[in-house]
């Protein structure tokens, strides 16, 4: 079938100034890059699927991070950026988007060719989507020019272990990318 791509927790909790776990300015600096990356998989009729970090507000997770993305506040909502184009949204609690959610029936049912990945923390839900999504045996590009990271020696380490461990295509969207 085509391709899906996965845009990973583009939301305003880490990508808006003021939030506890806004991820800088350096990670707001892909948005234009997403888009242009949506834009050109949308016109060659590739799914996009959003993942969205959405936590209760008694999460165990809050123990080790902040309390961010509570379901129903704004830090959980996908960006003004992206919000308007189209895609399912699949809410999820922790940092693999398949822990929890439907998002293996989505894929299986849509049997992409590839999944192209995107989005917020390299190194944390990023990361562990990535590696998830390889041990169903997906094929997986991840964008580097098109993923953010708070620390940037994380961020090395998450896609060296994407490259080498995992055998995930890192590529950018100067390369073309179109096999």
């Amino acid at each position: 079938m085509g391709d899906v791509v996965l845009v990973i927790d583009m939301q305003r909790g880490f990508l808006e100034e003021g939030n506890p776990l806004f991820c800088g300015e350096a990670a707001r600096r892909i948005i234009p890059n997403v888009q242009r990356l949506l834009d050109r998989e949308i016109a060659r009729g590739s799914t996009i699927i959003f993942t969205a970090d959405t936590h209760a507000p008694d999460d165990l997770e809050f123990e080790m991070w902040p309390p961010h993305c509570v379901e129903g506040t704004e830090e959980a909502e996908i960006i003004p950026e992206l919000a308007s184009y189209p895609g399912a949204k699949v809410p999820k609690t922790r940092y693999s988007a398949f822990y929890g959610t439907d998002l293996a029936q989505r894929l299986e049912k849509l049997k992409p060719e590839r999944i192209l990945v995107c989005g917020c923390c390299t190194d944390i839900c990023v990361l562990h989507t990535v590696t998830d999504a390889r041990n169903r045996d997906y094929r997986v590009q991840v964008y580097t020019d098109c993923v953010a990271v708070i620390d940037e020696d994380m961020a090395r380490f998450a896609l060296k272990h994407m490259d080498q461990i995992l055998g995930v295509e890192l590529v950018s969207l100067g390369e073309g990318s179109s096999s």
